[in-house]
């Protein structure tokens, strides 16, 4: 491990914990050259899952793409880092408990809108508006009205 900012290997840990689904470790760490912070991820390599795109090609399973999609929709909303992070790994989890070998994007959509409801309904729009492909208003508002119903249920 190399510190980011002056490429030195001497450093050492600072604080070391689990993420809630229990498949990854964060570390921080601080370079004993330049006194800098960093933090890195340890992850097990359970080898990999191909996706299959609705044009029906395949591609490998890409964590990074589904932390892209939910910074986008999650921009300017009061969600953290951490909270991020820890969707982003209880998706992963799940696909991997689910599918062995193969998955269709569309399953992948669905476990992101699941967790994004949990977190931020604003977030979960923004997605759910590219995910579901919404063509006019009347989809929105349609989305809209029974995440308010399904709200106001739970919240009575």
């Amino acid at each position: 491990m190399k510190c980011p900012f002056c490429n030195s290997v001497l450093h050492k840990v600072l604080d070391k914990r689990e993420s809630k689904v229990g498949n990854s470790i964060r570390r921080r760490r601080e370079c004993l050259v330049c006194g800098k912070r960093f933090t890195t991820h340890e992850r097990i390599d359970l080898g990999n899952i191909m996706v299959i795109k609705k044009d029906r090609s395949r591609q490998t399973f890409c964590r990074d793409k589904i932390k892209n999609g939910i910074l986008k929709s999650t921009q300017k909303r009061p969600v953290s880092n951490d909270q991020i992070e820890t969707m982003i790994d209880s998706i992963e989890s799940t696909i991997r408990k689910e599918y062995e070998k193969e998955v269709d994007s569309d399953q992948i959509g669905n476990v992101i809108l699941k967790e994004l409801k949990k977190v931020d309904l604003v977030a979960y729009i923004r997605f759910a508006s590219v995910y579901k492909d919404f063509r006019d208003i009347d989809e929105f508002v349609t989305e809209i009205q029974e995440l308010s119903s399904n709200w106001r249920a739970k919240n009575v």
